[in-house]
């Protein structure tokens, strides 16, 4: 260690030799190694207390830790300051010995401190500063009274009162009568739910619905209530039930006031209108896709399917380019749509060929739809009595069984439809057969007249049918199943003449009787204004196709 005097101050401040290593430990004559004491003793004592932040810079009233460990990564030169002293040396020495102890720290903190750095802000910018602070205070004080100065005077409110002619006598008790009347609670019948159900959940005594039921003539019409059905009901204050009411057929609804045990019934006849619409068609995809951009809903256009199910076949007849026309109705009710009507007439081109039909109800009460020479529609059989989604199998004298392995003749047609599809009777006629029939499965044989018969096989189960009982043309008979020798689930469907199996698909079915003579006349003049309504239709459609 050397000593270092400064000028004038008498002080002596030892100065740790740098460049020089000074060994830990020395060696004795002997042999022996003594540790060698510690030099600057003081010196640690002040690095301690830097690196605590407790030791101040007397000079510069600033830590020794900002010093030792400042901004700059370069170490101080401290031989380049201009009048060393004692103390600036022993700062220098400091920061050598902690870059020497604890370099790791010093390489991660070099470049901040613990404490903020000296402003570096100029005098100017201290002007631009109070400048800002000025102007926001400015705009602070002078803003609110703008915004008040510039608000609008509210204007007076003038209160006129005008005087209104009064109203009639009737107009005045039903305006009356509708503002005081009850507040009906409506409940919509849910699928499986009775009226006992809604009773209980609306929270009446079963007393007031065996009251309600012994007052009815017609108890079926609360017995047998559907979903989608609609009751209401009015309590009064106690939530006692005074009274209720319900549909019974489209314009007619039944009240049902209850009164100290007694129940009284009111009917009221309720106007419902009948309004006729007029839309075309052209099939570009299929038949809903045409029925749905012509305005039909889907039930309407299973209806134009079934007028003409007779002659055209839906799923195999059907072409791009045809075109249809109908004439229908719906029911409304108080201004709102109650339900889909029927066609009333209707027009059909398939393939080039024209089919018409119109709704007539004959001499017997049966409605249905006939041609514009008075003849029926219907057929005496249907072409297909299931609605499947392709033919598996065609009537062919020799094919290869899918089963047996081995030629034998087909005498039917195979439809291919999901199983449980309803299988219809092709037309009217007695059941002769109904049970298991080797590779038919479950299989149904109906006699149609001394000539024709008609056999359904492969059915999953059968309809409420039974041998001997009569069936309509269309009644379901059984369902689409898999059972006897099948592959898959389909009908196969066999037209019998005599006994001889013919193709179902081109056997010459019988066409239906006319119109007597007697009777034809009262049907044109029925027909002639829907007749009139299409051929209308067919004008106005013929000349937007030709603009």
């Amino acid at each position: 260690m050397r000593s270092s005097e400064a000028a004038g101050s008498g002080i002596v401040v030892g100065i740790p030799e740098v460049g020089r290593r000074r060994p830990r430990h020395a060696r004795t004559k002997g042999g022996r190694v003594a540790a060698r004491p510690r030099v600057n003793n003081s010196l640690d004592r002040d690095c301690a207390q830097v690196l605590a932040g407790i030791r101040v810079d007397a000079t510069r009233a600033r830590p020794l830790w900002y010093g030792a460990i400042g901004r700059s990564r370069e170490p101080v030169n401290d031989s380049a300051a201009p009048h060393p002293t004692p103390h600036r040396y022993r700062r220098a020495t400091i920061r050598r010995h902690l870059q020497r102890r604890y370099f790791r720290l010093y390489q991660r903190v070099s470049r901040w401190t613990f404490l903020p750095a000296p402003s570096r802000w100029r005098p100017g910018h201290w002007i631009l500063g109070g400048v800002v602070v000025i102007v926001c205070a400015l705009v602070g004080i002078i803003a609110p009274g703008f915004a008040n100065a510039t608000r609008h005077e509210a204007m007076p409110l003038t209160t006129l009162a005008l005087e209104l002619p009064p109203l009639p006598a009737d107009a005045a008790i039903g305006a009356y009568a509708h503002t005081s009347g009850p507040d009906w609670r409506v409940v919509t019948v849910r699928p499986g739910q009775t009226l006992s159900d809604i009773f209980r959940e609306q929270g009446f005594a079963p007393a007031d619905l065996q009251r309600a039921l012994d007052s009815q003539a017609d108890a079926t019409a609360l017995r047998r209530i559907r979903p989608g059905q609609r009751f209401e009901f009015t309590t009064d204050a106690a939530g006692t039930l005074t009274a209720m009411r319900f549909e019974r057929g489209d314009a007619t609804r039944v009240v049902l006031q209850f009164n100290a045990g007694k129940v009284g019934e009111q009917v009221e006849d309720r106007a419902v209108e009948r309004r006729v619409h007029i839309a075309h068609g052209v099939v570009t995809r299929s038949l809903f896709y045409a029925g749905e951009r012509a305005g039909l809903s889907d039930a309407m256009v299973l209806k134009l399917a079934d007028a003409f199910g007779y002659d055209i076949d839906f799923a195999q007849d059907l072409r791009e380019g045809d075109s249809f026309s109908v004439v229908y109705d719906d029911l409304y009710r108080d201004g709102e749509l109650l339900r889909g009507g029927d066609i009333i007439a209707a027009t059909f081109i398939n393939d080039g060929k024209r089919y018409t039909a119109v709704r007539y109800t004959n001499a017997r009460g049966e409605s249905m739809f006939y041609s514009e020479d008075g003849r029926p529609l219907r057929k005496s059989f249907l072409r297909t009595p299931v609605e499947f989604t392709r033919i598996s199998s065609l009537f062919s004298t020799g094919r290869m069984h899918p089963i047996l392995g081995k030629m034998r003749a087909h005498k039917g047609v195979d439809y291919a439809a999901p199983s449980g599809t309803p299988i219809r009777a092709a037309g009217d006629g007695k059941i002769v057969f109904r049970g298991w029939k080797s590779g038919y499965g479950n299989f149904v044989m109906i006699q149609h007249n001394a000539h024709i018969t008609t056999a359904y096989g492969h059915m999953s189960r059968f309809a409420k049918v039974k041998v001997g009982q009569h069936v309509a043309q269309g009644q379901v008979i059984g369902y689409v199943g898999k059972t006897g020798l099948a592959t898959g689930p389909h009908l196969h469907y066999e037209f019998r003449v005599d006994g001889g199996h013919r193709n179902p698909l081109k056997v010459t079915l019988p066409p239906p009787e006319p119109l007597p003579a007697a009777e034809l006349a009262q049907f044109k003049a029925a027909t002639a204004p829907m007749l009139a309504k299409l051929k209308l239709a067919d004008g106005i459609q013929l000349a937007h196709a030709s603009r």
